[in-house]
């Protein structure tokens, strides 16, 4: 099994659907229930992919990021996820640099397809702003 990624949820039965996940495609996740946490499995073993509980606590999502940038030799991807009525939360989520933020429904529904590719290093997207494209730069 090829290490994949480490995932920031303190909810032992919805970890236990993403690792179940994860096995059926030959990755691993570990579990973190705190960002302190998260951090030193990073330095252990730096993992291609996090995926974060936006409601964990003690989570100031800039300054973690920041800080998993400093101790991962290659940047991993960040997949984000939350409560759909967290709007804020998710949008703040964006604009701190997660590459992917979903709400926790969303999250599920990609999850079997998706997981791969959320715990491989490889080129990063991030995930556009929901809504129209703003109306200025257009010809």
């Amino acid at each position: 099994m090829t290490a994949g990624g480490i995932m920031l949820c303190d909810d032992l039965i919805f970890f236990s659907r993403v690792a179940g996940t994860a096995r059926a495609a030959g990755l691993a996740v570990r579990q973190a229930k705190t960002p302190a946490a998260v951090l030193d499995l990073a330095r252990q073993a730096p993992p291609g992919g996090v995926l974060l509980d936006l409601h964990a606590d003690g989570l100031d999502l800039p300054a973690f990021l920041a800080e998993l940038r400093a101790v991962c030799p290659v940047t991993p991807r960040t997949v984000a996820f939350g409560s759909h009525v967290a709007a804020d939360l998710l949008k703040a989520a964006r604009q701190a640099g997660c590459d992917r933020v979903l709400p926790r429904s969303q999250f599920v529904k990609e999850l079997e397809a998706e997981l791969a590719g959320w715990l491989t290093p490889g080129e990063r997207e991030q995930t556009p702003p929901p809504g129209p494209l703003p109306a200025a730069g257009r010809g």
